[in-house]
């Protein structure tokens, strides 16, 4: 039941909206292309079963893990509120 002026079924678009972009976001960060050999960043050598697996792949297993634990900012905000709308 929606509230407001909202129609019903608006939170589950929200949601849905919510984890379309995230999936969206998630492909458009895979590898595509033509991978390297060495490490983009440290330079080390890409083990052969990774480059295998991951088409594309540009980093090696350590850098691309510190990549991953790096936070990230998605800024965009579906919430309702009038004070989160304001910010």
């Amino acid at each position: 039941m929606a509230s407001g002026w909202a129609p019903d079924g608006a939170v589950q678009d929200q949601i849905d909206d919510t984890v379309m972009d995230g999936v969206m976001r998630a492909r458009a960060s895979m590898p595509t292309g033509e991978g390297e050999t060495h490490c983009m960043e440290c330079g080390d050598e890409i083990p052969e079963g990774r480059r295998s697996v991951l088409p594309g792949v540009r980093t090696c297993i350590s850098c691309q893990s510190a990549r991953d634990r790096r936070p990230v900012n998605i800024g965009f905000n579906r919430r309702g509120s009038k004070d989160s709308q304001l910010k």
